[in-house]
């Protein structure tokens, strides 16, 4: 893998914490359960810091990031949809890191990889954990 395509993996990885942003902090506004709103707030912060050391490792390889997202989908208005929603945002984002961390030959970028999978790994507990304590 070289440099542009190493850019490229590092945009999809920044678009897809950009929506997970966008998404958890949106659901934490409009969720009525306090204690799963809070937990969906704080991680919406991780997943923006996420952003930031994407886009630090962007620039570092020359390359520029990008914010062109899909259209999001929220998971629904209930706190159940929602909560499902996040929890298949963060498998997806486990699944995906994962893989990258095998393929990517810049020992820098699997380090901060590395580093985000262990946070998404907690984010899906903490989300799964609200959906069985919330949502009977």
């Amino acid at each position: 893998m070289d440099q542009k395509e190493i850019i490229k993996v590092l945009n999809d990885n920044l678009v897809r914490e950009l929506e997970a942003t966008m998404i958890y902090s949106r659901n934490s506004f409009i969720m009525e359960e306090c204690d799963a709103s809070r937990v969906t707030e704080a991680i919406s912060v991780d997943e923006m810091r996420h952003m930031w050391w994407l886009a630090d490792l962007i620039t570092k390889r020359g390359g520029k990031p990008t914010m062109e997202h899909q259209e999001l989908d929220f998971g629904g208005d209930d706190l159940e949809g929602m909560l499902k929603r996040q929890i298949e945002l963060e498998s997806e984002g486990i699944e995906t890191y994962t893989r990258q961390i095998r393929e990517i030959p810049d020992e820098e970028v699997v380090g901060v990889l590395k580093h985000i999978l262990d946070e998404e790994k907690r984010h899906r507990k903490e989300f799964r954990e609200r959906l069985e304590k919330y949502v009977r």
